[in-house]
């Protein structure tokens, strides 16, 4: 019987929507960046990936240009994933400190890792058609994953579009703005899934963040054992 997920990623892989992101991640491939100058680039949209029984679902913005972009796996090869992946180790979410390639053998137990747009955009800022042409990816994998209670939003680009996929256009109770730290549950949206559904909001640890000290490896430790405490008995 074919998998769902793997179906999925097989046509998110295959996408060719957006003509400007081809055409940037593609010639970023070409070009390379000094240190990556020996590396076959993956070049194409990231799938995400983790565990089909996760409890927990994060989603981020984008693949990086040199990072995810080349690795062909979610925050794996930038300063993102590396500020990211410790954390998830720290709360149990990850089976190493670090993720180097999609062959290192890296496992994310309760966790399914995803994100907004698919294709490296340039200077990370996809525009609104081309985040409205991949949401149906994200709509898709939140359909495919029955078990979710929780989805952690990196980021606002993560967290309003969570909310707009996730929340009925008829909600009369509308969702709190987007602050780090903020727990919330979804209610009325029985039809997406029958369960309460719970979203945590976090800065996105990319290194605007991280290196300003907006984020902080405190601060970003404390959401995922939040969401390891979510996943495991709820709030």
């Amino acid at each position: 019987m074919t998998n769902p997920l793997e179906t999925l990623e097989a046509e998110i892989v295959a996408c060719r929507r957006c003509p400007r992101l081809v055409e940037w991640r593609e010639r970023v491939a070409r070009e390379k960046r000094r240190a990556y100058r020996g590396e076959d680039y993956w070049a194409r949209p990231v799938p995400g990936f983790g565990d089909e029984s996760a409890r927990v679902m994060a989603v981020g913005l984008a693949p990086g240009a040199h990072g995810s972009n080349r690795t062909g796996r979610m925050f794996t090869g930038d300063a993102s994933g590396d500020f990211l992946y410790p954390a998830l180790y720290r709360a149990g979410f990850a089976s190493r400190l670090e993720s180097t390639a999609r062959d290192d053998g890296l496992a994310l137990p309760g966790l399914f890792l995803s994100a907004v747009c698919r294709c490296a955009p340039p200077e990370n800022k996809p525009s609104p058609e081309e985040i409205r042409n991949c949401i149906p990816y994200l709509q898709e994998e939140f359909r495919l994953l029955k078990r979710v209670r929780l989805v952690v939003a990196l980021g606002k680009i993560a967290y309003d579009a969570i909310v707009r996929f996730v929340l009925p256009p008829d909600l009369l109770v509308k969702p709190p703005l987007f602050s780090h730290g903020i727990l919330w549950r979804a209610e009325g949206i029985v039809s997406v899934r029958p369960d309460p559904l719970w979203i945590l909001a976090s800065y996105h640890p990319s290194r605007q963040n991280t290196q300003t000290g907006r984020l902080t490896r405190v601060m970003f430790g404390r959401i995922w054992r939040k969401a390891a405490k979510i996943g495991r008995e709820g709030p």
